[in-house]
């Protein structure tokens, strides 16, 4: 459990470091960028390893059963439209400030719907609350929020194609790492 802790605590730190302490991130230049992306991709390792090694460590309340199974698979898709969506600023960006941060959490609650285990609470939970205070720290540093301009419809088809293909791709994924996607 320690190397999830860890792993979510960088996470955290090296993503909240711009928002907490912008002249210090400030004063690294581009020259943090690459600082920045090691220890966010040593985070990732971290958290991986570490949900590994806690998965079977700690007391579990429920389990998967269809009904989650499947609403969880519609939240992903969900989530992955949002992300999609952020990039090529389509409508719902209209609607939803924080495109990203909305696709990580309905990740999250996807995640925690059909994973209810502590290693997956401490993970999903914490990526969850990430995100939660990450937007409320957005919000009151930059209050006021300008819609992105109206797109072309092609991008709304763009973005639920890509979703699809890369939901598709991670399921693959996890079902190649032993973790069964479907119902």
């Amino acid at each position: 459990m320690s190397l999830l802790l860890l792993g979510l605590a960088l996470w955290s730190g090296a993503h909240f470091f711009k928002r907490l302490a912008p002249e210090a991130r400030a004063r690294m230049g581009s020259a943090g960028r690459p600082v920045m992306a090691a220890l966010i991709l040593l985070s990732m390792v971290l958290m991986y390893f570490g949900y590994g090694a806690a998965r079977d460590a700690g007391p579990v309340w429920w389990g998967r059963n269809p009904a989650l199974t499947g609403i969880n698979n519609l939240l992903m898709l969900l989530a992955f439209y949002l992300y999609a969506a952020s990039g090529l600023r389509t409508a719902i960006t209209r609607r939803i400030r924080h495109p990203q941060l909305t696709a990580v959490k309905t990740w999250a609650v996807a995640h925690l719907l059909v994973n209810g285990d502590l290693a997956s609470f401490v993970l999903f939970g914490g990526l969850l609350a990430w995100a939660v205070a990450t937007v409320i720290l957005i919000n009151r540093a930059e209050p006021d929020w300008t819609r992105p301009a109206p797109q072309p419809v092609w991008k709304e088809a763009a973005a639920l194609v890509g979703a699809i293909i890369v939901m598709g791709a991670v399921m693959g994924l996890h079902n190649w790492l032993g973790y069964q996607p479907w119902g």
